[in-house]
């Protein structure tokens, strides 16, 4: 089959087009037909190699796959050939504690696709039928794999972590981002006010038309004292982090007291610093989330069938233009989910 993987960590330009060795199919498997795989922020922490992870080599990258049933293992009695599927980019035995109980992250056994694991750039996968659930045609191929590892994401941070109310405000950074665009529409959904941010005024009107009450271009204007103004110096009652240390302090000084930042990521970097008095002072709590269950993202497909929350798709790329994908993502060019159609 053809597909998109690297041979050895680096940048864009480590990723090869070319002949892979087609997936086996066991008796519990199911062999997919990949239509598209939509990019993340951690295909590129992939490629660049991430220290304590172990990446199979050759790796293809890749966690959000959306395609066609074209077989099925001896065991598989759910799902047929030529159903419309997307995969769970989160995967975990089901026999596990965590997994009976909705923890699926919380397990140290816990793997996300296209990391651990070869992943969606590729005409083909295979992958434990267990994980693969079916979609109507309410979406092309492109808008359903711009769903799971985002959408997921930001329902666990902002439902299971922070625990948002109605009533409520959140700040929610960087709007044109996948786990941004989704986020906007969750917490409005959930009755909150919504204060987000973006480095251009042309993703203005799109973060608007998502539900954003305020958005804030964080490039003229601080966000932190932006934030302040809009709630009448109180501050806001959770920010959705995925930045880290650029916006870490800034955050910290917009929460009110006893407000909560819960953060999915570190795309500035790995570590920060915190002023400890004012953390205890404030009664402030920071809450880390890492992707969400098998559960969360049967709720998540469900509220996109419905239309409680739809797609954001930025632009598809060919398979083979995988490396121009990473470069529009790496310098923050997109608004919503980039996807690569094989």
């Amino acid at each position: 089959m053809k597909a998109v993987f690297f041979e050895k960590h680096g940048g864009p330009d480590v990723l090869k087009y070319g002949t892979f060795r087609d997936p086996s199919l066991e008796a519990n498997d199911v062999l997919i037909d990949i239509k598209a795989c939509a990019l993340n922020h951690l295909d590129i922490w992939v490629r660049q190699g991430l220290p304590g992870v172990s990446i199979p080599l050759p790796h293809i990258p890749g966690s959000d796959v959306a395609g066609i049933v074209l077989d099925t293992g001896k065991a598989v009695r759910r799902l047929k050939k030529g159903d419309r599927v997307v995969v769970a980019p989160g995967q975990i035995p089901g026999h596990l504690k965590e997994a009976l109980e909705s923890q699926d992250s919380f397990s140290p056994e816990f793997q996300i696709l296209g990391l651990q694991t070869q992943g969606g750039y590729a005409e083909k996968i295979s992958v434990n039928d267990r994980f693969v659930i079916p979609v109507s045609e309410k979406y092309s191929f492109e808008e359903w794999a711009s769903v799971p590892l985002a959408s997921l994401t930001a329902y666990h941070m902002l439902v299971s972590r922070a625990g948002l109310k109605p009533g409520e405000t959140v700040l929610i950074h960087a709007a044109g981002s996948g786990v941004g665009s989704a986020a906007i529409q969750i917490a409005k959904f959930l009755g909150a006010r919504v204060l987000t941010t973006v480095g251009d005024y042309k993703k203005v009107a799109r973060a608007k038309k998502l539900g954003a009450d305020e958005v804030i271009l964080y490039k003229a204007k601080d966000f932190s004292e932006e934030a302040k103004r809009l709630t009448d110096g109180k501050g806001v009652e959770v920010v959705f982090d995925h930045i880290g240390p650029e916006t870490w302090q800034k955050n910290l000084s917009s929460l009110t007291r006893g407000g909560r930042l819960v953060t999915c990521g570190a795309t500035s970097g790995p570590k920060v610093e915190i002023e400890v008095r004012y953390l205890y002072s404030k009664q402030i709590s920071i809450l880390g989330s890492y992707m969400g269950s098998f559960a969360e993202l049967l709720q998540v497909l469900r509220w996109v069938e419905k239309g409680i929350l739809s797609p954001t798709l930025d632009q598809v790329f060919p398979l083979k233009e995988a490396a121009e994908a990473h470069l529009r993502m790496e310098n923050r060019q997109n608004f919503g989910k980039i996807v690569l159609k094989t």
